[in-house]
């Protein structure tokens, strides 16, 4: 079980959605006019903006949002230009961190992202110095609740995904990018509601963490998932059933 999916089983526990929404949504919009911008304002044969555009839907952002998003990112509108970059580091107990950003600042962001770093007993690194331990994969967590893992893992495994492993909250499971979209919707199809879906960065190794380390890292996570520019966050931590247990208790 990667750490991504421990740590969005952490926030959605701790999360006040009202309050994070007008946040949420202005990360959606943000990501969504890099992508047009990047490779064009047709989800149809722009995957990354269809990724976009989905979780923007599945936080519940209206259209109307969605649409002024790709106009602008396509230049149809005026406003900000943003870039999107990457971020290094380690954190407490040695886990790697990468940082996907996208700014209209680069040198305003890194200074804040430095400082959250420092702040939390982690540093920031030069580029590739954990990004080559990384690689992009399809990862979609379904709720323990919902079906039994002998189930999801059928269903995945036989419409493309690696692998699914589970713990006492949740199944994970992780395939490759192309197969991500047949994945997803072979768990639609059947029934089974998805907690969260997309292509992130997951590491080749772990590093297992106990309660003081885990508590660390995971308010690293927590201020870096919550700076404005922050699109997404990826680490190798890996917390054991009875630290999350302990953690999601705090």
């Amino acid at each position: 079980m990667s750490g991504h999916s421990k740590w969005s089983t952490i926030k959605r526990k701790k999360a006040k959605v009202d309050a994070q929404r007008s946040k949420s949504w202005s990360k959606r919009a943000r990501d969504i006019m890099v992508a047009a911008r990047m490779w064009g304002p047709d989800p149809d044969a722009n995957p990354r903006l269809r990724m976009a555009i989905d979780k923007a839907k599945s936080e519940n952002m209206p259209n109307d949002n969605i649409d002024r998003a790709i106009k602008k990112g396509a230049g149809e509108l005026g406003g900000a230009s943003y870039e999107e970059i990457v971020y290094e580091g380690y954190g407490p107990g040695g886990v790697a961190v990468l940082c996907q950003v996208v700014t209209d600042n680069r040198n305003r962001t890194a200074g804040e992202i430095r400082k959250v770093f420092d702040r939390c007993g982690g540093n920031l690194g030069a580029s590739n110095s954990v990004a080559w331990s990384f690689h992009p994969r399809g990862v979609i967590v379904v709720s323990a609740e919902d079906a039994a893992e002998d189930r999801v893992f059928e269903i995945a495994v036989s419409n493309g995904a690696a692998d699914v492993s589970s713990s006492r909250t949740i199944h994970e499971i992780t395939c490759d990018p192309a197969a991500f979209q047949q994945v997803k919707a072979a768990m639609e199809q059947a029934g089974i509601a998805i907690q969260s879906a997309e292509i992130s960065m997951v590491a080749e190794n772990q590093v297992t963490l106990d309660l003081g380390n885990a508590r660390k890292v995971t308010r690293l996570i927590e201020l870096l998932d919550e700076h404005d520019d922050v699109q997404s966050v990826a680490s190798n931590f890996d917390i054991p059933d009875d630290v999350l247990a302990q953690l999601e208790a705090d």
